[in-house]
């Protein structure tokens, strides 16, 4: 039997493959990156195991995490958005999708990809966390203060220093996998 970080639970092979095959794995992919800054945003408050089940439901809705369509969505679209049961129907979240989109434009103008932005905040590789338990994982860091900062001052919402850092863990930019879990090693 395969041991994971304790957050995966048993009995739930979606948040197994999650865990398995994504979390923590290094993104490079811009459309990638969008997709984790929704999805993150939209947890604030709730579990991600309930982010997690509606995921699919969002790629639908939020156009495949197209930023450039998200960017482009009228108010009109979002009202019908918040209608939609897909998703987490809260106005200020579905509405900040729009606004990051923007924003995350912007940044990929500037440095020329989500990418080569992000990955400053970590010096370009992923930090290893070297956690022995789960409560050895904080729920924020310097990088994640530093970023979360950053995204506001961009004029983004839904950036704060703990969904940053859960969206850096997300996205490779912290490998936070316990240390018995089987994809700590892997990922180091």
């Amino acid at each position: 039997m395969l041991v994971r970080c304790g957050w995966v639970g048993t009995g739930k092979p979606f948040y197994e493959e999650y865990h398995d095959h994504e979390w923590g794995v290094p993104v490079h992919d811009d459309r990638q990156f969008f997709e984790m800054m929704i999805l993150e945003g939209a947890q604030a408050g709730l579990s991600w195991e309930t982010i997690l089940k509606r995921r699919a439901g969002y790629k639908a809705v939020f156009h495949n995490f197209d930023v450039a369509k998200v960017a482009a969505l009228t108010d009109a679209e979002l009202e019908r958005m918040l209608l939609d049961e897909r998703i987490i129907r809260n106005r200020l979240k579905v509405f900040a999708a729009r606004k990051n989109a923007v924003a995350f434009m912007q940044i990929q103008k500037e440095f020329g990809s989500f990418d080569a932005y992000v990955w400053r905040f970590v010096g370009g590789k992923p930090l290893q966390g070297q956690r022995k338990t789960l409560k050895d994982v904080p729920a924020v860091t310097a990088e994640s203060d530093a970023l979360s900062k950053d995204l506001k001052k961009r004029g983004m919402t839904f950036v704060g220093s703990t969904i940053m850092y859960a969206f850096m863990q997300a996205t490779g930019l912290v490998n936070d996998h316990v240390a018995d879990c089987h994809r700590c090693k892997a990922l180091s």
